[in-house]
């Protein structure tokens, strides 16, 4: 995708923009603009102060006596106008100090709050991924600088208006020489700026990698793995390869911006001393007075920075809205899934049925469920098995509505899952996840965090959860309890993988839902603890409409009944002793696992027995 510059795209980022910054905070802008109008008009009322000492200065050495009144209050007006500037610089910065934290606060917000409403199929996209690094780059900052650059482009325009006007008056010539300079200069400065932003732009999926490669050898959770197969150097390496690159193409940018700043400074300095050179010989003339020469002098250097900085900011304006677009592009993705509205009925235990259910994921070619129909009865716990990939995740996901299916219905007690509201049947639905929650919290939280409107602040719940999750022994014997710090980023204390899924566990368990759906929620845990857990399993998911994925048959023989996936399609249903006399699919992974646990000659036992 190549970014659009047009110069109608960017006013409308700039409108766009302006209206946010508005809506942040009116106050501080408006005290910006008020700043921005003094710190444009103090060059030329000192420049006038200045022209105004020097003429009173000379004619009293010319007429013999000098008016020092004159002069004591051309000098107080002098040292008013520098207070003013002065005091005016600080008190703009110290604004747009409070500017930036307000819009970081405010930008930040609506990214995070965007996120939220977004898709998990979203997330799993890396085109969006590119557009989600965009706007985490200092997106804030860029909004900060936009206002920043308008407001030196007023101060610098007011510098430069007012300037001229004396200028002008004194050596028309400099118009001429102001308007040659300052268009190309232009030009220049907003090519410069649009090479800026197109390497930043097309450079993300890079700068990911790196943020990738970092990671991977800082992060706790990668560091044993990467030092024990030395991957370290690895990872180093590819991150100097990226960044070198890097660094080669801001060499090249910088260069430009070097040469053709020079350029300007140079040509703008020689030409504006030659009208200098003309303004002193009038003078020497008897034309103008030295005062005259005095305010040219200072005024032409005055106004030659007024010209660069107006121009840079302009142009540094308008790259800031190239940035801006990122967030807008993002802020205008919108959820497929419907997140507001629909049906909220009751639904306990709910009767669950699907009909020919299909999904593809976007990029695939191949689907990933077909034709698939089943019903769950009310209170129900059935289990999914398949091999790797035939579609046991996706389905459950489904289920649970975190992508819409392509074809086919979900239905619970009668209602189409799509019909409902969104944040309402995600309500109803408590799910442990194969990659399961590992939150650096207490573990209260980590256990509240199932229901966390209701429990956050219940700590005698948070103990009948724990109790009823037989998770409260393994919480005693943290070192604070129940308020010990969790997890390496900002604790001391952390937990083995068991001990973690069973907190998950005892987390999917706090939230009275409709449909529990556990994927894998015992693949950290031993043989002993696998089967306590699924003895308290079974009390704890009474009433409940329950799915359950496994690869464990000792765990999915527990279950009412037997779904079998093959290639995303079921292939057989039953109970565990039905689907061993089937002799299909099943009865053969059951084969293979038990052969796989007690070996040829004790399976023969086994059954001989």
């Amino acid at each position: 995708m190549t970014p659009k510059t047009n110069l109608r795209m960017l006013l409308r980022n700039a409108r766009w923009a302006s209206r946010v910054c508005w809506q942040t905070n009116k106050p501080l802008p408006l005290w910006l603009l008020l700043l921005a109008i003094v710190l444009g008009l103090t060059p030329v009322m000192y420049a006038f102060t200045i022209r105004g000492l020097v003429n009173v200065i000379a004619a009293g050495l010319s007429g013999g006596q000098p008016d020092y009144s004159l002069i004591g209050q051309w000098l107080l007006i002098g040292l008013a106008v520098t207070l003013v500037e002065v005091v005016g610089e600080f008190g703009s910065k110290y604004v747009m100090q409070r500017f930036k934290d307000e819009l970081n606060l405010r930008i930040t917000h609506d990214i995070l709050e965007h996120a939220n409403r977004l898709d998990v199929a979203h997330f799993e996209d890396p085109q969006f991924q590119d557009v989600l690094a965009r706007v985490q780059n200092d997106i804030a900052e860029r909004f900060a600088q936009f206002i920043g650059r308008l407001l030196a482009v007023l101060k610098n325009v007011i510098q430069m208006a007012t300037l001229s006007l004396i200028l002008v008056a004194i050596e028309p010539l400099v118009l001429l020489v102001l308007v040659g300079i300052a268009l190309p200069y232009l030009w220049l400065q907003w090519r410069l700026a649009k090479s800026r932003f197109q390497e930043e732009f097309f450079r993300i999926t890079k700068m990911r990698w790196t943020q990738y490669l970092v990671e991977r050898v800082i992060r706790q959770e990668w560091a044993p793995e990467t030092r024990l197969l030395n991957l370290g150097p690895l990872f180093v390496k590819r991150f100097n390869v990226l960044m070198a690159g890097f660094r080669d193409q801001n060499k090249k940018i910088h260069g430009r911006i070097f040469v053709g700043s020079s350029l300007f400074a140079s040509i703008s300095t020689i030409f504006f001393f030659l009208t200098f050179g003309l303004v002193a010989f009038r003078t020497v003339n008897g034309e103008l007075t030295l005062g005259d020469l005095a305010i040219y002098g200072g005024a032409t250097a005055r106004l030659r920075h007024a010209l660069e900085q107006a121009i840079v900011a302009l142009t540094g304006a308008l790259e800031q809205t190239l940035y801006i677009a990122n967030l807008r592009e993002y802020l205008e993705i919108q959820p497929k899934l419907r997140q507001e509205g629909g049906l909220t009925p009751a639904l306990k235990p709910g009767h669950i049925s699907v009909h020919n259910l299909c999904f593809t994921y976007p990029g695939s070619q191949k689907p990933v469920l077909q034709d698939i129909s089943f019903e769950l009865s009310p209170g129900e716990t059935v289990a999914i098995v398949g091999k790797n990939g035939a579609g046991k995740t996706t389905l459950v996901k489904l289920l649970a509505r975190l992508y819409n299916p392509d074809g086919g219905q979900i239905c619970v007690d009668g209602y189409d899952i799509v019909g409902l509201s969104l944040p309402y049947w995600w309500r109803q639905v408590s799910f442990v996840f194969q990659q399961y929650g590992r939150y650096e919290a207490t573990a209260a939280e980590n256990i509240a965090y199932g229901d966390w409107e209701r429990l956050l602040d219940n700590p005698d719940e948070i103990r009948r959860v724990a109790e009823a999750a037989g998770v409260d022994d393994l919480i005693a014997s943290l070192p604070f309890g129940y308020e010990t710090m969790l997890g390496r980023m900002f604790g001391e204390h952390t937990l083995s993988g068991g001990q973690w899924q069973k907190l998950a566990v005892a987390r999917a368990f706090a939230r009275p839902a409709t449909l529990l759906i556990l994927d894998e929620p015992s693949s950290n845990l031993d043989a002993i603890n696998e089967y306590r857990l699924f003895n308290r399993f079974r009390e704890l998911a009474h009433g409940r409409t329950t799915l359950l994925i496994s690869h464990r048959f000792s765990t999915v023989s527990m279950a009412d009944r037997i779904l079998v996936l093959d290639e995303g399609r079921i292939v057989e249903t039953g109970a565990h002793a039905e689907l061993l006399a089937h002799d299909g699919l099943y009865a053969h992974m059951y084969n293979l696992h038990r052969h796989k646990l007690y070996g040829p000659q004790k399976d023969a036992q086994r059954v001989r027995s």
